[in-house]
């Protein structure tokens, strides 16, 4: 079974400059990617500032519900509140879910960040997927890692095929190597190693071998930070693109990224 899935932080549906509504661009441009299985981050649940400002262009439904449209299921999980609004993480599907949570893991009062975690159900196999986004602090970012690694080894079977994918906020990357080793994982872009063997896996992890580096994908205009990652288990790898350009520039500060798998 070959899936095509992807991770986006959306900034909330607005441009990075001037906070212009760009969520019905960000609708054709999605379509565009025809993805089966879709992670979101900075997803607006509400928003009535912008609704009031932006009539005419803001939907009157969540965002997750209008992207999703009627080719797939969608699944929030709301982690920031304030007065006017909420926002957090979303999981769209070609396939069904059969169950999904939202766990908190904020680290502070000054961000608030959860794990959403959906089952979705394709044909046979049950697959476990997890949207994240990390907290800016690198303290917060290590102990968010570890509450991870701890409710995806809490809510999936060791067998189960696993696909983690958001906005890490790590850009010195210091918390794949720990995915890695405690969950099995590996990052869509390991792939792209010359060498792809056992022993050279063993290699990078001592620190002998080339090191392991996720995609650059911020800022969207001209890609530099390591931001956004997608991590797998009990799947091929077969191709794993940033899709970025002027198009995409105009509708996140970040760019997205694009998977081929095939489940083993």
């Amino acid at each position: 079974m070959k899936l095509r899935i992807a991770t986006y932080n959306i900034h909330k549906g607005v441009s990075s400059f001037r906070g212009m509504p760009r969520i019905h661009a960000l609708k054709q441009a999605l379509a565009s990617v025809e993805a089966d299985i879709l992670f979101l981050q900075e997803v607006q649940g509400r928003h009535d500032k912008r609704a009031a400002r932006h009539a005419a262009y803001w939907p009157t439904m969540e965002q997750h519900k209008f992207l999703a449209g009627n080719s797939h299921y969608a699944v929030y999980g709301m982690n920031a509140v304030y007065d006017h609004g909420h926002h957090g993480n979303a999981l769209l599907s070609r396939f069904s879910i059969a169950s999904a949570s939202n766990q908190d893991v904020s680290d502070h009062a000054f961000e608030s960040r959860g794990i959403l975690h959906c089952v979705v159900q394709v044909q046979e196999a049950m697959i476990h997927c997890y949207v994240v986004h990390l907290g800016l602090f690198a303290k917060s970012r290590k102990r968010q890692t570890e509450a991870l690694i701890e409710v995806v080894q809490d809510s999936a079977p060791p067998d189960a095929p696993v696909i983690i994918a958001g906005d890490f906020n790590d850009w010195t990357n210091q918390l794949s190597d720990s995915l890695r080793t405690s969950l099995g994982l590996t990052e869509v872009f390991d792939e792209n190693l010359p060498s792809r063997g056992f022993g050279a896996y063993l290699r990078q992890l001592s620190g002998r071998g080339p090191k392991l580096k996720p995609a650059r994908t911020f800022p969207a205009a001209l890609p530099w930070l390591r931001l956004d990652r997608i991590y797998v288990r009990g799947f091929a790898i077969h191709s794993a693109q940033v899709l970025h350009g002027a198009m995409w520039a105009k509708l996140s500060d970040h760019a997205p990224i694009v998977a081929s798998l095939e489940l083993k």
